[in-house]
């Protein structure tokens, strides 16, 4: 089997209007469609980052919540790439989003750091 490339990334929230303003309006993902499912009353988005799909937003009736700090097994986190890390800290700070102080990859010698979404999933944003 050859894998090509990863589809997407499913993640469900607990406040499903707080959570599509942070990723769109905040992240900047771009909207490729929305959906109401009546019979799950859950919301389906699907998000994409420079026109490529990356994510897909859930939101059910009262999810569980899920452990993500100490280091929980399953996903760790979401990672993207950004040109200009103290460009995209200072923008964060912006939108009252404090990030980690930031840390430099031991391997590589670039420089990234951790913020929060809503639901407390931890998101990197690494320099390239």
């Amino acid at each position: 089997m050859k894998l090509s490339s990863v589809h997407h990334i499913a993640l469900i929230c607990s406040d499903y209007k707080r959570s599509k303003k942070f990723y769109v309006e905040i992240l900047g993902l771009q909207i490729i469609q929305e959906i109401y499912r009546k019979e799950r009353e859950s919301f389906k988005l699907d998000l994409a980052l420079d026109g490529k799909y990356i994510i897909e937003l859930f939101s059910f009736p009262n999810p569980p919540k899920r452990s993500s700090r100490p280091e929980a097994c399953g996903l760790r986190h979401l990672a993207f790439s950004v040109s200009d890390l103290d460009e995209c800290i200072s923008y964060l700070k912006s939108h009252q989003i404090e990030a980690e102080p930031i840390r430099v990859d031991e391997h590589t010698g670039k420089r990234f750091t951790f913020i929060a979404d809503p639901d407390d999933l931890p998101i990197e944003f690494y320099e390239a």
